[in-house]
């Protein structure tokens, strides 16, 4: 009789520990942003978003206070934006929801948007002027661009400094090159572009400045 109950008791312990072993305590925490590229658009007072080679329409909502009105506002109506945040549902009707943003990669009127066909091999792009340079970074390696040159790949090294700043760094063909960078608002000087780096390159000790984004091989 002891050996029933004991065996019956056992039974009915078992979707307790079951339970006990999936349960961990710990709260999910919120879905990771999503990074698109599209058009931005203002229509009734407020800015709207359409992802590249799509029909959808989300309203813009500035969850991370990026300032991104006071900027659309600067560069003029049907914009080029590289956003992050979080897609939300339809609020209203002739939208397909909400996309509340918590970053600006790059938000510009003019130069290649959509129909950049290589910005999603691309890790990083960095540009500036007067004199005008260009550095690419991605599948190629590191490939340097500026007028009556040809262009120059490289092989580099990466280095990933404190406050999410990174430095890429060559030395090749008898030339140093370093491109430093740090996470903050930069404007174009010609275009007005807004980008969330600014850069500095260093090549054979002549300094330029600049600015730069991450490619979509990158977030």
């Amino acid at each position: 009789m002891s050996t029933t109950r004991s065996l019956l008791t056992s039974i009915a312990l078992l979707p307790l520990l079951a339970a006990c072993q999936v349960y961990t305590g710990k709260p999910e925490g919120p879905p990771p942003a999503t990074r698109l590229q599209g058009q931005v658009q203002v229509e009734n007072g407020q800015l709207t978003f359409i992802p590249c080679q799509e029909q959808r329409r989300f309203v813009l909502a500035d969850a991370g206070n990026t300032g991104i009105e006071r900027e659309a506002s600067q560069l003029g109506n049907d914009l080029f934006a590289d956003l992050a945040g979080r897609l939300g549902g339809s609020q209203g009707k002739g939208n397909d929801g909400r996309f509340e943003i918590s970053q600006i990669y790059r938000l510009q009127s003019e130069g290649h948007g959509c129909d950049d066909l290589n910005f999603k091999r691309l890790t990083l792009r960095a540009s500036g002027n007067e004199p005008f340079w260009q550095v690419e970074v991605g599948s190629k390696g590191l490939v340097l661009n500026r007028p009556e040159h040809e262009p120059l790949a490289l092989p580099y090294l990466e280095e990933q400094l404190p406050d999410g700043r990174l430095n890429f760094s060559s030395e090749a063909n008898g030339q140093r090159l370093d491109l430093w960078l740090a996470p903050q608002r930069c404007v174009d000087g010609m275009s007005g572009a807004v980008n969330h780096l600014s850069a500095e390159l260093r090549l054979d000790g002549q300094v330029m400045r600049g600015c730069a984004h991450f490619g979509g091989a990158r977030n």
